[in-house]
């Protein structure tokens, strides 16, 4: 046996341990073999020594990572401890000030946060189009927003476009009262949910009535060439093959597009083939077109959206649906 006291006086001891002992419960969890104490500033470790090493080496890297950016969320704090199998969340305590993608309201910083994500940023630097596929919560559309406004703070387009097939989750809003715009702003509440982050509200307002950001369904892409612009196609399982193939040849000379979607949840009606599929196979060696694929774990909402994916993945392969 062997203990270890580590202090925290350098951070908010309740961003650590969190409300009503959240995150503390999730340290424990994930060592059941360690006797964790906390009092105070202070944690007390006890136990083997190689558990012993292996938690402070973790909770060191939540201590920096603290130190550094004041908060941190409970299912931020479990990544950085690793998931159920073992999986290491790379490089949390050597995090490069460069990685900030964007500082939203109130000193927000917007970053790239897992393996998949990192990856979608650097193939944005080095490809004009970029196809990024993979399940709900995975951070498809945040990291593209991020990317877009970036892009446009730092002048390297004019306007930012973004847009998603108008298809109902297995609901119909058709009959909703209000007039065109209305009806359409819940297909497109995603979009606007990302830039209330990253955006202050007034500046926002300004961007949107200026149409420097523009967000409008697919079908009024039609007929339009769109240059020097940053251009993301939202939800694109739920675009038909030539509403795909019209998307992308709307593409200017001096812009920029990612297209983000996810394969296993496809709105279109019965006799409506996605057309996102075909794209990514047939496009997927010619120079200039990135590809990405996030899974599980790249999911940075709740804890349990992983397990989740997890059990429809498990359920899929058992009954095919």
């Amino acid at each position: 046996m062997t203990e270890s006291i580590i202090n925290l006086d350098s951070i908010n001891p309740i961003e650590f341990f969190g409300v009503n002992n959240g995150k503390l419960d999730l340290l424990k969890k994930k060592y059941p073999l360690l006797k964790i104490l906390s009092r105070g500033t202070q944690l007390k470790l006890s136990g083997a020594p190689e558990e012993v090493a292996i938690a402070g080496e973790k909770i060191g890297q939540i201590v920096k990572y603290l130190e550094r950016n004041g908060n941190l969320t409970e299912n931020y704090f479990e990544q950085i401890l690793g998931d159920e199998e073992g999986t290491k969340v790379d490089n949390f305590s050597e995090r490069n000030p460069n990685e900030i993608l964007v500082f939203g309201p109130n000193g927000r910083t917007v970053r790239a946060r897992t393996a998949n994500q990192k990856k979608m940023v650097q193939l944005a630097e080095k490809n004009d189009i970029i196809f990024a596929i993979g399940p709900a919560g995975t951070g498809k559309t945040y990291t593209a927003v991020a990317l877009a406004v970036r892009a446009l703070k730092n002048k390297a387009v004019k306007k930012i476009i973004l847009t998603r097939p108008a298809v109902e989750a297995g609901e119909s809003l058709g009959f909703l009262p209000g007039d065109l715009k209305e009806k359409i702003d819940p297909y497109l509440r995603p979009l606007y949910d990302a830039l209330d982050d990253m955006i202050p509200a007034e500046k926002l307002s300004y961007y949107m009535t200026n149409r420097v950001i523009e967000i409008a369904p697919l079908a009024y892409m039609r007929g339009r060439t769109l240059d020097n612009s940053f251009i993301i196609l939202d939800e694109a399982q739920n675009a038909t093959d030539l509403q795909i193939k019209m998307f992308l040849t709307r593409i200017g000379a001096s812009a920029q597009a990612i297209i983000t979607g996810d394969l296993t949840q496809i709105d279109l009606p019965k006799n409506q083939q996605s057309g996102l599929e075909r794209a990514t196979r047939i496009l997927r060696n010619i120079e200039g077109i990135g590809h990405v694929e996030l899974d599980e774990e790249d999911v940075v909402r709740h804890r349990l959206v992983k397990a989740i994916i997890r059990a429809y993945e498990a359920n899929k392969d058992k009954d095919g649906r």
